[in-house]
């Protein structure tokens, strides 16, 4: 495609055409180009340029669910730019593009789906729409950070070999935390077995645009790809695309799943600014992400002069090559990182990621997330050298005041702390001592033991087995004379009547229809002790937890 075609923007330049145009309404939006708010004493303020954009299908603005003209050639625009066969633009984020997929390659109900464990709930709201039987897989874990990554080829393999008459599998690649690794492998399983890859790539929108960043599952071979154009690349919030490739997909239903869960009134500024994100990337290729990326630079440059510190890295090299047949099904569970995400922990396990956050939140820095011992600090193409020069200027702050009040507790000299893992960070090895002796009595070793126990963060949500059976989910409610409320502590051996979403990240710990093991019963005591919130169950503190009624409508 030529230079000149990538750099259009059919829908944005439609929007501004249409306002030049000056042409009176007498169609819906009803606040009629923003004049509705005209004589309003309090006008409409910056909503007001909006509307202004604000239109619907008349001629010439052609339509989300048939296009022909500039949506058309807008989502033609973006399949060449993001490698896809074809793409389409989503008005309801990934979700949406989620919800079509399932819907799609699960067409009646009762149908098996292999499915990551830690999924975000939007998959679990598709797997009841369509009436799916879920075969959930394990993740496999980091044992440095204790997160959770993605399944292995080898369970992947497994899986489909149990359940032969399994449509497809879908994995969440990279995580919230931009740990990934490399998708090659998957594919290649099942499309051995026929069947479909589908990728919630909703943080990896980015990836394959830049040398520096992981191959993108469309390039690993990947059937089905959903991406969160707004999250990490320049899109308005709530807008995504679906990319597809290969013969697996029917193409024809995916577009009547697509018109089912999005809706028939989308919002062009918001397809505009998808098509604007696209744009930005086709234009201008690589040299996109370079003031992004400079900013990175800053601040791994500024973290080497602050120990204390730690930035989450795979121990196996950052990049891997997408697509080789000879590749290993079994290896590093984490082998990519987004360089744009900045997961940072403290090295002497002082300051959890709870008050790290809270604290950097104090001095205008604002984090994407954070666990019981990380901070996510999201950075784009969108961001500068004085974003990251800001972070570390609070870094900085925050370990002098640290310190100050530690070693007003402990004592001071001197010689240098040495932290967990052997590095100096400036304070005294008498206070160094009694510090990590109050840790390990007081906090029983917090640090070693979470990262043992892999209870460091919501991703983490494991089984013993590989993969389980079969889980049947629908829109049937339960009735309130199958189920009961029990307390938490007691709920071992039962069996689940509602969802339990720790959030953030909104990735289900527990399904309706699932037995409530001792670990996953101590897990989520584990997290209501500690103050996490809970979306889904009655309870919202998870003092208790809505079981079946044995009687009515558990097993026995």
């Amino acid at each position: 495609m030529d230079k000149i075609k990538r750099s259009s923007a059919p829908i944005y330049e439609m929007l501004e055409q249409y306002k030049a145009q000056g042409n009176t309404s007498y169609h819906v939006p009803g606040h009629k180009n923003g004049r509705a708010y005209e004589d309003e004493p309090r006008d409409a303020g910056f909503l007001g340029e909006i509307m202004e954009y604000d239109v619907t299908e008349i001629t010439g603005t052609d339509d989300l669910h048939h296009p022909e003209g500039v949506i058309r050639e807008a989502q033609e625009l973006a399949a060449d730019c993001f490698g896809a066969e074809e793409s389409f633009l989503l008005v309801g984020g990934s979700t949406a593009g989620n919800l079509a997929l399932i819907l799609t390659v699960c067409p009646e109900p009762g149908m098996i789906l292999i499915v990551q464990r830690n999924v975000h709930k939007s998959v679990i709201h598709g797997l009841m729409l369509a009436g799916v039987r879920a075969m959930f897989l394990e993740p496999e874990m980091d044992p440095l950070s204790g997160l959770a990554v993605a399944p292995a080829a080898e369970t992947v393999q497994a899986a489909l070999a149990a359940y032969p008459e399994a449509v497809g599998v879908l994995v969440t690649m990279p995580n919230y935390y931009g740990m990934g690794r490399d998708l090659a492998p998957l594919a290649q399983a099942c499309h051995n077995s026929g069947v479909p890859l589908l990728v919630d790539e909703a943080h990896g929108a980015h990836y394959g645009q830049h040398p520096a960043l992981p191959a993108g599952a469309l390039m690993c071979g990947a059937d089905g790809v959903v991406q969160s154009t707004h999250k990490m690349l320049s899109a308005l919030t709530m807008g995504a695309m679906l990319h597809v490739q290969g013969p697996r997909i029917d193409r024809a239903l995916l577009r009547q799943r697509l018109a089912m869960v999005q809706s028939s009134s989308p919002s062009y500024p918001l397809m505009g600014s998808l098509d604007l994100a696209r744009r930005l990337l086709h234009s201008q290729g690589p040299e996109a992400f370079t003031a992004g990326l400079a900013a990175v630079d800053v601040l791994w440059r500024g973290l080497a002069e602050l120990p204390r510190y730690r930035l989450l890295q795979p121990a196996a090299p950052l990049q891997c090559t997408a697509g080789s047949d000879t590749l290993p099904l079994r290896g590093a569970a984490y082998t990519t990182q987004d360089r744009f995400k900045a997961v940072l922990y403290d090295g002497a396990g002082v300051l959890g990621g709870f008050e790290l956050q809270r604290r950097l939140e104090a001095k205008g820095c604002v984090p994407e997330m954070s666990d019981d011992r990380h901070v996510v600090l999201l950075f784009s193409l969108g961001s500068s050298a004085e974003d990251a020069q800001r972070l570390l200027q609070a870094l900085r702050e925050i370990d002098e005041e640290e310190r100050a009040s530690r070693e007003a507790q402990w004592g001071a000299t001197d010689e240098p702390y040495v932290s967990m893992d052997g590095q100096a960070l400036g304070i005294s090895a008498e206070t160094s001592y009694l510090m990590q002796e109050h840790q390990a009595t007081d906090k029983k070793d917090v640090q070693a033991e979470s990262i043992v126990n892999a209870d460091v963060s919501t991703w983490n949500i494991f089984n013993r087995e590989l993969f389980s059976d079969p889980v049947p989910f629908s829109l049937k409610p339960v009735s309130s004379e199958d189920m009961k409320p029990m307390r938490l502590a007691d709920s071992a051996g039962e069996i689940a009547a509602e969802m339990v979403i720790p959030y953030p990240p909104g990735i289900p710990l527990l399904y309706p229809g699932e037995k409530i093991t001792e670990s996953v019963c101590q897990r989520l005591m584990d997290l209501a002790n500690g103050g996490a919130k809970f979306q889904a169950c009655a309870d919202s503190a998870l003092q208790h937890i809505m079981v079946y009624n044995k009687k009515k409508g558990g097993e026995d």
